[in-house]
C-alpha cells in the first residue's frame, strides 16, 4: 500500500489536510520558491519537490481548494519511543491568520488520537514569527541545536527544538 493513501482526509474550521498527491508539486514548488519562505527553507525545484513527494509521506494545507501550503509529518511508532515530528509551510500571502496554529492543532489532535502524546517541531531559531506560531499552539523550547541547518546562503544556522505533550495543546 501507498504510505500516503494511508493518510486520511483532515477537515478544520477553515482549511483541510490531505494527502499530498503527485501532481501537487508545482503548487508547492511555488510556494517554496517565494522569498520569504526560501529564506528558511532553501533552494527547491520542480524535480526536488517532486522527489520529497515520492518519499516522504506528507500533508498539503487547502484552503479554498487550492494548495496553500505543506506540512511534513514523521510519525514514530516505535512502542517505547512514539512521537510525532513536523515542518510546516504556508504561502506567505496566508501567513498571519492563524492558518499555521489551525494547521498543526488538526495535525496534532488527529495523532494524539492514534496514540501519540508527544510531538517536536525545529524552526531555526532565528525565526521569531514561526517560534511564536508554534507557541501559541502549546510547543515550548528544549534546547537550541547549534550549527543545525546550512542557510541559502551557504552559513550554518542554529535551530530550536521545541515539543508539545498531548495535555499541553492550546486551543
Amino acid at each position: 500500500m501507498d504510505e500516503r493513501s494511508a493518510l486520511p482526509t483532515l477537515r478544520g474550521e477553515r482549511l483541510a489536510l490531505r494527502p499530498v498527491q503527485d501532481d501537487d508539486a508545482q503548487a508547492l514548488t511555488d510556494i517554496l520558491v517565494e522569498p520569504d519562505v526560501a529564506f528558511w527553507w532553501g533552494h527547491n525545484d520542480l524535480r526536488a519537490v517532486r522527489e520529497e513527494i515520492r518519499e516522504q509521506p506528507s500533508f498539503v494545507i487547502v484552503i479554498d481548494d487550492a494548495v496553500a501550503g505543506w506540512l511534513h509529518v514523521h510519525e514514530e511508532t516505535e512502542p517505547d519511543y512514539p512521537s510525532v515530528a513536523f515542518d510546516i509551510v504556508l504561502a506567505p500571502a496566508l501567513q498571519h491568520r492563524g492558518l499555521g496554529q489551525e494547521t498543526l492543532r488538526l495535525a496534532i489532535r488527529h495523532y494524539i488520537e492514534r496514540g501519540h502524546h508527544r510531538f517536536s517541531i525545529d524552526p531555526s531559531r532565528d525565526n521569531e514569527r514561526a517560534i511564536r506560531c508554534y507557541a501559541a499552539v502549546g510547543f515550548k523550547p528544549v534546547g537550541v541545536l547549534r550549527l543545525y541547518e546550512r542557510a541559502p546562503d551557504g552559513t550554518w544556522r542554529d535551530g530550536l527544538l521545541m515539543d508539545l505533550l498531548a495535555d499541553e495543546l492550546i486551543g
